[in-house]
């Protein structure tokens, strides 16, 4: 009898520790490992409530540390709180002697995307190497001793407990079940806020859904430059459409002028480079490589287009953040439709089809003799950066999801808040980049030339509110769940908000929210925005 008992308090010890370790719980959930998880954390422990973060990824920063290191600020002035407090870091780890290892700063030059890289007034930096930025995130997390679970993967189909409209836990894959008040997916994906159950939007609106002049499909606008605007035939011989269409082109008609569809922006890796020998890796063939994919490039640079190099942003130590220029180059477009609710098995088979594509695309410009020899010469010089990405072989750990799904909440951002034409009387951040989309279809003209949709590039007028409404479900959908990347937003208008400095002050905001929610035990959407404005401005927030 005894000996019985005895076993039964020895199970009983083991699954009490079992439970303790693969159950948590906190005041404040934050599932993603994006710029803004980071800075939803931190200010969650400013406000001295307890959280953690459970992130998919390994390492923490989302394209902010993920290559895209030339800035998209717009306006500098409406960066405010958390966010310039980030490159502030920025800016103080390039005054340490041992951050220039590849270059004297003086050799650098000043060049930034709507301020100079380096603003010595204000104390920030806008332009940076992406282990910089991975550095001071960890800083951030070292220095407020914020619990992180990485490589945890939220079980989409079975790990939402709710009660009533309100999340009580989530859970991951791996068995890990974590208990909050208040929950923020701060994803590219959006994947916590669909799998509550909350409405959502793929694609574009039509111009008739939100009276948005730039919405839809808009076949007859080219703003970037980043279209054939000399004719090339899409068919492998040319002229003969028999012959069967090159790669990477849609069989598909473009669709009529202004109507909605279910096409997002082209996915690319931000490529960090350089031209230094001592810390260049060649471009090498990759497992896979098909010299016949690039014909449709081989095709442009024989018209004379001599642009491959136009995007090659120089950020410090002889590096560059690589980004799409012209009508063929790093975006791979159309070819990501279906990530946004793929199953993780798919979405890893797609971020591999984009690796293969830009490694291919390189490989190509580099070596292959259908590229001019200028050109061919110039590639062969640069290289992945040894000293970047050690960990995931020198490739950036994040591809740039430019868009996934976009929350269907209490309010929507639509272009006349982003243009001035509608007000936002509850803004909890704002934004000022331009409205920018990438393209998102290839198609075949009706004479048979090959052209790019989707590229828009708008100037907005001034800097614009971002409304709370838009970072929070409908209440009867969810009352403690905040959305500050996947945000409640028409494609154009996410076109502007979607940049790293404001998912950066979105994040800070919703965490803010979700404190004041707590302290009032009320829903999001019943927390009184006088309060919230008033703690916003007290954290440098910019409204």
């Amino acid at each position: 009898m005894k000996r019985s008992l005895l076993t039964c308090l020895c199970c009983l010890s083991l699954l009490t520790t079992i439970f303790a370790q693969t159950t948590a719980e906190a005041d404040i959930v934050i599932y993603g490992g994006t710029s803004a998880a980071v800075t939803a954390a931190v200010q969650a422990v400013r406000l001295k409530k307890s959280v953690i973060v459970v992130s998919p990824d390994t390492h923490l920063g989302g394209l902010s540390s993920g290559g895209l290191g030339f800035t998209d600020t717009g306006n500098k002035e409406v960066i405010g709180g958390l966010a310039r407090e980030f490159y502030h870091r920025i800016y103080q780890q390039y005054q340490l002697p041992g951050t220039w290892q590849w270059q004297e700063q003086s050799a650098y030059g000043n060049k930034g995307q709507g301020t100079p890289a380096i603003d010595g007034a204000e104390r920030t930096m806008w332009i940076f190497e992406p282990h910089v930025a991975e550095k001071v995130f960890e800083d951030f997390v070292k220095e407020y001793r914020i619990t992180v679970y990485r490589n945890e993967w939220l079980d989409r189909d079975n790990g939402i407990s709710k009660k009533g409209n309100r999340i009580t836990a989530i859970k991951t894959l791996s068995g890990k079940t974590v208990r909050g008040k208040m929950f923020i997916d701060a994803t590219y994906e959006g994947d916590l806020m669909a799998a509550a159950g909350v409405p959502y939007r793929i694609g574009r609106e039509a111009v008739s859904d939100y009276n948005e002049q730039w919405a839809g499909i808009q076949t007859d606008v080219f703003q970037h430059g980043h279209h054939f605007k000399t004719p090339v035939s899409a068919y492998r011989t040319p002229g003969d459409p028999s012959s069967g269409l090159l790669p990477f082109i849609s069989d598909q008609p473009p669709g009529e002028k202004g109507a909605g569809d279910k096409r997002i922006q082209a996915y690319c890796f931000r490529l960090c480079l350089t031209d230094l020998p001592a810390n260049r890796i060649p471009f090498e063939r990759p497992e896979g490589y098909d010299s016949t994919r690039y014909a449709l490039l081989s095709r442009v640079l024989a018209t004379g287009w001599n642009e491959v190099f136009n995007k090659f942003d120089p950020i410090p130590n002889h590096k560059t953040d690589v980004n799409n220029h012209g009508p063929f180059s790093m975006d791979y477009i159309g070819m990501n439709y279906d990530y946004p609710d793929a199953s993780y098995e798919r979405r890893k088979a797609i971020i591999a089809d984009h690796t293969l594509y830009q490694k291919g695309l390189l490989y190509f410009l580099a070596t292959d003799t259908q590229v001019p020899e200028p050109i061919r010469s110039r590639m062969s010089k640069w290289g992945l950066a040894a000293d970047e990405f050690k960990g995931t072989g020198n490739w950036p750990h994040q591809l740039y999801i430019r868009e996934a799904r976009r929350m269907k909440g209490w309010g929507t951002m639509t272009e006349n808040e982003v243009l001035g034409r509608a007000p936002v009387n509850d803004p909890v951040g704002m934004g000022s980049y331009t409205l920018d989309s990438h393209n998102t279809q290839r198609y075949v003209k009706e004479d048979g030339t090959v052209q790019n949709e989707g590229d828009i590039g708008v100037e907005i007028p001034t800097p614009y509110r971002i409304s709370y409404r838009s970072i929070i479900p409908q209440q009867a959908d969810c009352e403690n769940l905040l959305v500050p990347v996947c945000l409640s937003c028409t494609h154009i208008a996410y076109g502007s908000v979607r940049m790293e400095p404001v998912f950066m002050i979105l994040g800070q905001s919703a965490a803010t929210a979700a404190a004041q929610a707590i302290d009032s035990k009320r829903a999001l959407q019943q927390i009184s925005y006088e309060r919230l404005k008033a703690q916003l401005l007290k954290d440098k927030q910019r409204l």
